[in-house]
């Protein structure tokens, strides 16, 4: 028989159950009331992982597994300079694929996401639900009203260093390097955060996990990632916001609502015709992306490409300018932060 579980320790947690609590119990089928409750019941899932590692009497792959997380998680704050505290030192088994669905919300004819409001985190392009039935129904309930809807699940997130995120077991789905770049990536977010700017958070943590892992893995002894997969998903991100463009030109004519709907139904075409031939032709076969392909497309689909990744050539560019010192890249992105929007989005151009 394994050990109990041993809840680690977050004083942080004190202050905060209570509200929680309150949301939950006075709220349960509301959206913060899911919020709440989802969120406790992973802080009482936690167990710490140098536990798991210890003990004999657990799964050996799972040990494997979380004993290179830990190294990894270690490696996170000894070179990347990333927060030394407990998040991704314990770890919550959680029986379903993703820990949360993101819900993303357009208009019919506009490219530009419904923005969501929340405390702490601000506004961001996305509503996040705890059980996929959840966020399908919120989705079906906006759709209902004439809105474009996508519902994607997410392996991991962070708290901001509100609490000691928990390794999933939803993450334990992907690689090596997948695993320690989404630890990276966590991490970035508790590092540094600003409110209502979707795209500078995801760039900068993605360009954290991606220069990370290439560090990472050297200093096992191994080669740089192998960028074929992200020159694929590049290539695909071109794509849909070349779509986006051309939707919008669309959406800004005066064209009638009838035509205007044809018009949106052919580009569509177009994007998957486009697709097919990147697959077969320099892709070389690779349908990694077929099954997003083949859902029902639409302009909340769209919203998700450009913000994982549309400042990483700045932060890249940062990153050498300040001659590859983490502390003072940090310190140069924190600046960037404080910057009121549009002058931040000034010189991230000037950056790229």
């Amino acid at each position: 028989m394994s050990k109990p579980k041993i809840a680690a320790v977050d004083t942080r947690i004190m202050r905060w159950v209570p509200l929680l609590l309150a949301v939950g119990l006075t709220g349960c089928s509301s959206y913060y009331g899911q919020l709440a409750v989802g969120q406790l019941e992973l802080l009482r899932q936690r167990e710490p992982i140098v536990a798991i590692v210890d003990d004999p009497q657990r799964e050996p792959q799972l040990r494997q597994r979380l004993a290179l997380a830990l190294q990894a998680r270690g490696f996170a704050s000894d070179a990347l300079a990333l927060p030394d505290n407990q998040s991704y030192q314990v770890y919550a088994e959680i029986q379903r694929p993703y820990v949360m669905w993101n819900l993303f919300i357009a208009e019919e004819f506009s490219v530009e996401q419904r923005t969501q409001c929340f405390p702490i985190a601000g506004c961001v392009a996305y509503r996040g639900y705890y059980q996929q039935g959840r966020a399908r129904g919120a989705a079906a309930l906006m759709q209902a009203e004439g809105y474009d809807t996508l519902v994607s699940g997410v392996p991991a997130y962070s708290t901001l260093g509100w609490f000691d995120d928990p390794l999933l077991s939803s993450m334990l789905r992907w690689d090596d390097d997948r695993l320690a770049g989404l630890i990276f990536h966590e991490l970035a977010h508790q590092q540094l955060y600003v409110t209502d700017d979707t795209a500078f958070n995801e760039s900068f943590a993605s360009f954290v996990e991606r220069e990370g892992l290439r560090q990472w893995r050297a200093s096992r002894g191994l080669p740089a990632p192998n960028e074929t997969a992200r020159k694929h998903y590049a290539d695909l991100s071109k794509l849909a916001l070349a779509t986006r463009d051309r939707l919008a030109e669309i959406y800004a004519s005066d064209l009638s609502e009838s035509a205007m709907r044809a018009a949106k139904r052919d580009e569509f075409m177009r994007m998957r015709q486009t697709y097919l031939q990147l697959r077969d032709g320099p892709w070389k076969g690779d349908d990694r992306f077929d099954r997003w392909m083949n859902q029902p497309l639409n302009n909340a689909s769209l919203v998700p490409f450009g913000l994982y990744d549309q400042w990483v050539p700045a932060f890249a560019a940062l990153y050498e300018q300040v001659g590859g010192d983490w502390s003072r890249f940090y310190a140069a992105v924190a600046s960037l932060g404080r910057l009121p929007a549009d002058e931040r989005k000034r010189q991230l151009d000037a950056l790229r």
